[in-house]
């Protein structure tokens, strides 16, 4: 009881944004239950009145890191080639506004866990081509794991840069130089390749 007594003392919602806190300053290696309720001044059973487990608190900073652009409605422009792009723009934008964000929605989604918001979003921009259901699903997950690597990649050197430890290869098969420009460029052969399709039914 006395646990259940210390959990109410911090609502699900403090403890969410205390997590996004330590994720964002230390990332998510060392977002641990442990670490979170010495944050909040808890035990960390009292942790457990919340979130069951580590898996669905993850779960729940998935859904808060992409929650800005799944509160917002879809980009209102002309083609569903620029609606696609927006949307996966606004994606990044929200991955790469918590450290490891790319990482905790990925891993969340591989555990089949999350809000289906993301995918459903990227759906609809797709289906404005005139795809059907099943096309436009899976040509959303497709773009969905293109966005998680690019980003994961994107933090990935970020975190490196500020340990000082990259090195400059200039025979990097990777573009390094412009990241959003990368970035735009592999959406654009995505939406590209979906048009090809499309002229071949």
């Amino acid at each position: 009881m006395a646990g259940n007594e210390t959990g109410r003392r911090h609502s699900r919602d403090d403890v969410a944004e205390a997590a996004l806190r330590i994720l964002d300053d230390l990332g998510l290696a060392d977002l641990t239950m442990r670490r979170l309720a010495g944050a909040l001044d808890v035990q960390p059973s009292a942790l457990y009145w919340h979130f069951p487990n580590k898996q669905t608190l993850l779960a729940e900073l998935a859904d808060r890191i992409v929650a800005a652009r799944t509160a917002e409605p879809l980009a209102e422009v002309a083609a569903w080639q620029d609606a696609v792009r927006a949307e996966a723009d606004a994606l990044r934008d929200a991955l790469l506004a918590y450290r490891d964000g790319a990482e905790v929605v990925s891993s969340t989604l591989a555990l089949g866990l999350g809000s289906p918001g993301t995918v459903d979003r990227l759906a609809l921009a797709v289906a404005r081509g005139g795809f059907d259901v099943e096309t436009s699903r899976r040509s959303a997950t497709a773009l969905l794991h293109f966005v998680l690597g690019h980003v994961s990649h994107e933090q990935q050197r970020i975190q490196y840069d500020s340990l000082g430890v990259l090195v400059d290869h200039p025979e990097s098969p990777l573009d390094e130089d412009d990241p959003a420009a990368a970035f735009a460029f592999g959406v654009g052969l995505f939406v590209g390749g979906l048009e090809l399709s499309r002229s071949r039914t």
